[in-house]
């Protein structure tokens, strides 16, 4: 009996592990569960930042090419509106050169009996009304201060009398506004 209970001593000693080395081992696995996990952590977010930076660089490839085409398109449509404000009074003038073209035929023919003057006179008027319909203004100069705003000085003359000293004696070119807005300042002779 006595070798029996050294036997069940011994088979005991044997079996039983020491808590600290079962801690020690847990430990050990923990560790490397968490150095797993956090690997797969930092992992997972690195991919997230990739996606994301990913798809912010394609929204701002996308921005870059919508202005782009936003620019050729609003250049194109300035460039058409100005053809068809061209085009507008280009139409509105044709019957103003259609009416030319019949005076100066009239006029050619040996035995007229319209003068070519009259016929002149006539295409004017018109000519002038489509251009005010158009928003054209002419300014009238002759007897005005002179403004530096809306005159050019060609030349300065001594003055007829007194009251036309820094006036306008002459207009050698009108000048025209279109919608309040000048065009073409007046071209002038002023009295010194």
């Amino acid at each position: 009996m006595k070798d029996q209970d050294k036997e069940m001593e011994l088979n005991e000693e044997t079996i039983e592990i020491p808590v600290e080395n079962e801690n020690n081992l847990n430990d050990a696995e923990g560790q490397e569960e968490s150095s797993a996990g956090a690997e797969f952590a930092v992992e997972e977010q690195l991919a997230r930042l990739q996606r994301d930076y990913a798809e912010l660089q394609d929204k701002y490839i996308r921005h870059i090419a919508e202005f782009d085409n936003f620019k050729r398109r609003t250049l194109k449509e300035r460039l058409d509106l100005m053809n068809m404000a061209a085009r507008d009074t280009i139409q509105a003038l044709l019957p103003a050169l259609d009416d030319f073209d019949r005076v100066k035929a009239a006029g050619e023919l040996p035995n007229s009996p319209e003068p070519f003057g009259e016929g002149i006179k006539l295409v004017y008027h018109k000519l002038y009304h489509i251009l005010a319909a158009q928003g054209l203004e002419p300014m009238e100069s002759n007897g005005q201060p002179f403004d530096t705003e809306i005159h050019e000085a060609i030349t300065e003359i001594p003055a007829p009398s007194e009251d036309l000293k820094g006036k306008i004696i002459d207009t050698l070119e009108k000048g025209y506004k279109l919608k309040d807005k000048m065009i073409r300042y007046a071209k002038v002779v002023v009295g010194k």
